[in-house]
């Protein structure tokens, strides 16, 4: 979808952020237009890109990934251990983006959800094989917005208007009650609920999206106000989006302005990216 140049206001507009992820100070941020892809990438789009090249993803190559304990298809012998501070992720051996739910599940009937369990060089070499590249942080905040000026959420500021859902994630007690009332447990099609101004899916929850940048939780007081890159160097990647497992009680990062980020060779069963193209 194309998305027009401009100038948004970056950040945290309600006083919400996390302070150690450092979603301010607000700053003015002028962009360049550019095509983002309307969703995630798919499984099957990971898929084609899998088979012209025999790609060897890192959890592959690991032969070990995270997958959320409630979603587990596989033995207890499959379970390496639990993440340390978040016993809900368990390290699952054999889980990858063809086994999203551990080593006993599949892909069958998931095509159009989004691809996960990729690293973020796992999505550079996905980008380099489809001649894109991944959105810088800023760009995918611009995006998410949609055209909406300060607005905590990429369709307003009001989570479920009229009463309906307009994203995946969890309703309930987190981690151990989950109503699903949103229809789903883990993954959604990449087209479920409603495309924002932009014409982009789900820009908040279902599944974390890898952007370009290194991640500092200081950049913000120092960002470049035209068209930013993030800082020179790091250690972690910026993550942005939320997924199926955020909730107001553990991690309301699903908001426009929220940040997250991990390591570039991390990978999980909430973790994927979409692609952009410079230019309008």
């Amino acid at each position: 979808m194309n998305v027009p140049a401009g100038t948004f206001t970056m950040g945290d507009h309600h006083g919400e952020g996390y302070l150690q992820d450092g979603e301010t100070p607000l700053h003015p941020v002028s962009l360049e237009a550019f095509r983002m892809q309307a969703t995630t990438v798919t499984n099957a789009q990971f898929r084609e890109f899998v088979e012209a090249t025999d790609y060897r993803t890192t959890a592959e190559q690991f032969g070990v990934s995270a997958v959320f304990y409630a979603a587990l298809q596989g033995q207890r012998a499959d379970i390496l251990n639990q993440a340390a501070g978040v016993p809900w992720w368990l390290a699952v051996k054999g889980a990858d983006w063809r086994h999203p739910n551990g080593p006993a599940s599949t892909l069958a009937g998931l095509e159009d959800h989004p691809v996960v369990h990729v690293s973020w060089h796992d999505a550079q070499e996905y980008c380099r094989w489809a001649g894109t590249r991944l959105p810088t942080e800023a760009e995918w905040e611009y995006a998410a917005r949609g055209g909406l000026e300060g607005a905590r959420l990429a369709w307003g500021d009001e989570l479920t208007p009229g009463g309906e859902w307009n994203c995946n994630i969890w309703q309930g007690r987190f981690p151990h009650e989950n109503s699903a009332e949103d229809g789903y447990l883990t993954t959604a099609p990449v087209n479920s609920y409603r495309p924002n101004g932009y014409g982009l899916w789900q820009m908040a929850g279902n599944v974390w999206e890898w952007c370009q940048d290194w991640f500092d939780p200081g950049y913000y007081a120092n960002a470049s106000l035209t068209d930013p890159r993030g800082p020179e160097a790091g250690e972690h990647r910026v993550l942005r989006g939320g997924s199926y497992l955020c909730h107001d009680s553990y991690c309301n990062r699903y908001r426009v302005a929220a940040r997250n980020s991990n390591t570039p060779e991390s990978t999980s069963g909430n973790i994927s990216f979409r692609v952009v193209i410079s230019g309008g």
